[in-house]
């Protein structure tokens, strides 16, 4: 049997197996809980309350040798161009000391060059700094708009604002509230080259500029993959800390990206972020494919989006500093495998990602769970939750907080009947817990790389490469084509919109 015959004999047999009912699967193997919970680096994976059966996971098991899952993993982390479509390596694992040799000592070297300006700025070689603007966008503003909210709130260190949105109000906002004297600018771009982020640091130099800031070009940071560019433009080789380009947008902020991170936290809080990273990319690459964390979530994601045909996935984070870790995954899962074709350009067979979006619990109780309990979508749902409070109020908050949670998800599997249809639940609905010890930059750094591989293991399952991100370029070359030329040669819709906003 070839290997394309093997995978569509696993997927078949996947595909016609009887769906079980999710409230009697803990009666029918009382040691349902030890083989679906993990535990590593701090973090409690809990994917007892999906549909998978011993039998749905050996057939995936299967499916990952069919489609050599343990190859592509070394061949990543080897530096492999296994991103075919651009012929580049994969090498953010490197960043946190897990990969090519030569890459995890550049990545040493880059760290050092960013620790010793990071060293500089504190004892205020740059003159008095308390503000720190970091302007980027997608993969070089989510990431450190994540971490800065998440593990920084308490931090009296230095104010940090990220900004990615090219709309005015979204600088204006950043800015409100910062001395231009004492602000350091911050421009993330990996070719140098991205419009709104230019746009943004031109605007945010003319801040400075008319506040009177002596030498504004003087207080610029630059974190980039593009140096020369960087320099082109005004900033000091001195004060431009590069990254490797085989290192993507949306895994760089392991990297010089992470700048206003280590600005934030302190450098020991950084360095504990790529320790908490590298943990999980040990389990990784050394754990055996049955108790592989990532790979096991990707094996939840397939089944529900290629056997159940659920379009959409749910993750709620129960704790505040979680808030934008939906927003995060977004750009990571659907820009990594939106894709229609397979690496070798053929037509992928079937679904590849998932909708992602969420929100905050509890507030997402009293929106949108309506539609998961009642609705007639079913919907994978994932909730995140810390056990150690991250606010200084009375514990009765975080008591309530977990509690919802918790019983949100039992809520999903088990439904409730009723006379009265209205207030019948269905129950059957699956979902997983990802339960964290304390938010701590350790456990993020897990946490985010988990994401990470898990994105990967789709993708190697679904034989598409999850490294390229082509689709995001055809919107911007017409927005540029309309500022060069006009608007020449649209459709009547398009043509009407211009001429009605911008006359």
């Amino acid at each position: 049997m070839t290997d394309d015959a093997r995978v569509s004999a696993i997927w078949n047999g996947l595909k016609s197996a009887d769906i079980p009912e999710l409230r009697s699967i803990f009666t029918a193997d009382p040691d349902r809980l030890t083989k679906h919970v993990f535990e590593v680096a701090g973090l409690r994976f809990d994917f007892s309350k999906t549909h998978l059966l011993d039998p749905a996971i050996e057939s995936f098991l299967d499916l990952a040798e069919a489609v050599d899952f343990a190859g592509a993993r070394a061949a990543m982390f080897a530096g492999e161009a296994i991103n075919n479509s651009e012929g580049r390596a994969v090498e953010h694992g490197a960043l946190r000391g897990e990969g090519r040799a030569e890459t995890v000592a550049e990545a040493k070297a880059l760290r050092t060059r960013m620790r010793t300006l990071i060293d500089a700025i504190e004892g205020e070689a740059l003159g008095d700094v308390r503000h720190v603007l970091h302007i980027g966008i997608g993969g070089s503003a989510l990431g450190p708009d994540l971490l800065v909210d998440a593990l920084a709130r308490h931090s009296d260190r230095y104010d940090v604002a990220v900004v990615s949105n090219v709309d005015g109000c979204a600088l204006e906002a950043a800015l409100k509230g910062f001395d231009p004297q004492a602000t350091l600018i911050v421009v993330a771009s990996k070719t140098f080259t991205t419009s709104e982020t230019m746009l943004n640091a031109a605007s945010a130099l003319q801040w400075m500029m008319d506040a009177g800031v002596d030498d504004p070009y003087g207080r610029v940071i630059a974190l980039t993959a593009s140096p020369d560019k960087a320099m082109e433009w005004g900033v000091d080789e001195t004060r431009i800390l590069p990254f490797p380009e085989s290192v993507g947008g949306r895994y760089s902020l392991w990297s010089s990206i992470g700048f206003p991170v280590a600005m934030a936290l302190g450098w020991g809080g950084f360095e504990e972020l790529l320790e908490g990273a590298a943990a999980m990319d040990r389990h990784f690459r050394q754990a055996p494919a049955k108790d592989n964390i990532p790979l096991r979530a990707a094996f939840v994601d397939q089944y529900y989006t290629q056997v159940m045909q659920c379009q959409t996935r749910a993750v709620f984070a129960y704790d505040e500093r979680l808030g934008l870790l939906p927003s995060y995954l977004q750009q990571l899962e659907m820009e990594s495998n939106g894709k229609a074709v397979k690496r070798d350009g053929s037509p992928v067979d079937g679904p590849t990602a998932p909708i992602t979006w969420g929100g905050v619990g509890t507030d997402a109780q009293h929106a949108v769970f309506q539609l998961l309990h009642q609705g007639t979508h079913i919907v994978p749902v994932e909730f995140i939750a810390v056990t150690e409070a991250g606010d200084r109020l009375d514990p009765e908050h975080h008591e309530a907080l977990l509690v919802n949670c918790f019983a949100q998800g039992a809520a999903l599997m088990q439904g409730k009947d009723s006379d009265d249809p209205a207030r019948r639940y269905p129950g059957n609905r699956p979902s997983s817990t990802i339960l964290i010890d304390d938010l701590t930059p350790h456990a993020l750094g897990a946490l985010i790389a988990f994401y990470e591989h898990r994105t990967f293991a789709n993708g190697v399952l679904m034989g598409i490469n999850s490294f390229d991100q082509f689709g995001v370029e055809l919107g911007k070359e017409i927005a540029r084509t309309i500022e060069r030329e006009g608007p020449v040669g649209f459709d009547p819709s398009t043509m009407a919109l211009i001429e009605r906003a911008l006359g």
